[in-house]
């Protein structure tokens, strides 16, 4: 029996589940057969029919419920706005289906704690986090490094730049609402925090939190936009942007490592520049998802006289590239959307009881990103005038 899947939320990420549904059964082994592409719901009708249409769902919906309460539905992927997160999630373990919820989990800690008390009440069924940087065949071989020849990692620094919000005539939206620790704390820094413990393991303490909104207020949208609302008309009616543009921080983790943390969503000229530079007992690592196939190493191993700084390029001796991309050779490339096709192979396996990829974070460990967060939140100082 296939199971049945829909996706609630047409927006960009939305988007990146739909497509990597279809494509989950064309990577990797042929044991599981293609799930059945049910449903894409978005309160925004026109989005929902070209999402459907694009990425061949058999229908449309208005209201998740529809899809929570569908009987063709096995499991779902809630690809919304946070504050949305909890309600989706609860009603749709309460009816039975498996549950694959974006980062972060949820927009407080409270909410976080319900989520992942109700997934733990609803045996038999899996409910995941969606971390999709922990699917990049990159970051996956540099992990290997560290296990390895690296050794652990003493310093982690992590920086996340996108300039999404650069432009102070973007529209308001609901990425801009909501407390400090809402902003590009939440949206990207999530993924780095969670990085940061992929490499180091758990944080014990986060250090010199500082926010700063750069752009105060927003104009009133004029009508409904996907993703970072770029192109949408707006109003002559400014709204107080509520959450941080920037955020910088420092950590502290249980095996001794340091981590130190920029993130930005004003980053004029970088739309999406994920880095993370790892030094370790006996060597250092880098990667840079502008380059997303490729990564930096520098170690003891070759002799005096040829010894630096070397780029690897991606290929099929490292995680997830034999048989999951069409053409499985190095410097070919992938990028960000395999990552999800990626993820939701784990996802469908982890529901069949397939074991082969590492499975989904479940929704205790998006809990605990939230704690990781809130700490980042907590630190914020009072700064020294000079």
């Amino acid at each position: 029996m296939t199971l049945g899947v829909a996706v609630i939320g047409a927006g960009m990420v939305g988007r990146a589940h739909a497509n990597a549904y279809r494509q989950a059964a064309t990577v990797f082994g042929l044991d599981q057969p293609a799930p059945r592409l049910v449903a894409i719901a978005d309160v925004h009708e026109p989005f929902a029919a070209d999402a459907a249409a694009r990425y061949g769902y058999a229908r449309a919906e208005t209201d998740w419920r529809a899809v929570v309460e569908a009987p063709d539905v096995d499991a779902v992927s809630v690809a919304v706005a946070n504050s949305l997160h909890r309600e989706i999630t609860e009603a749709a373990l309460a009816a039975g289906k498996h549950v694959l919820c974006e980062k972060p989990l949820a927009p407080s800690v409270a909410d976080g704690a319900a989520m992942a008390a109700a997934a733990a009440a609803a045996p038999g069924l899996v409910g995941a986090v969606g971390f999709t940087f922990r699917r990049s065949p990159a970051l996956n071989a540099l992990k290997h490094q560290v296990e390895g020849a690296l050794g652990p990692v003493r310093h982690f620094v992590g920086n996340y730049w996108c300039d999404y919000g650069f432009d102070p005539q973007r529209p308001m939206s609901w990425r801009y609402q909501g407390g400090p620790g809402s902003g590009v704390l939440a949206d990207i820094g999530s993924h780095l925090t969670d990085l940061a413990e992929f490499f180091c393991g758990p944080t014990s303490g986060v250090q010199g939190t500082t926010m700063a909104t750069l752009v105060t207020e927003r104009p009133r949208p004029l009508g409904v936009a996907v993703g970072h609302a770029g192109g949408v008309q707006v109003s002559d009616e400014l709204v107080p942007v509520e959450n941080e543009d920037v955020c910088t921080f420092t950590t502290s983790y249980a095996g001794g490592a340091v981590g130190t943390f920029s993130l930005s969503r004003v980053a004029f000229g970088h739309a999406n520049t994920l880095r993370v530079d790892l030094f370790c007992e006996r060597g250092t690592a880098s990667f840079d998802m502008t380059r997303p196939a490729e990564f930096g190493i520098i170690d003891a191993a070759p002799e005096v006289s040829v010894n630096g700084a070397r780029t690897v390029h991606i290929g099929p001796w490292h995680p997830y590239v034999a048989r999951g991309l069409p053409m499985d050779f190095p410097t070919v490339g992938h990028g960000q959307n395999d990552f999800f096709v990626y993820q939701a192979r784990a996802f469908l396996d982890q529901i069949a009881g397939v074991k082969g990829l590492p499975p989904c974070p479940d929704l205790a460990h998006g809990l605990h990103n939230l704690r990781v967060l809130e700490a980042v939140v907590s630190a914020t100082g009072k700064p020294t005038t000079l």
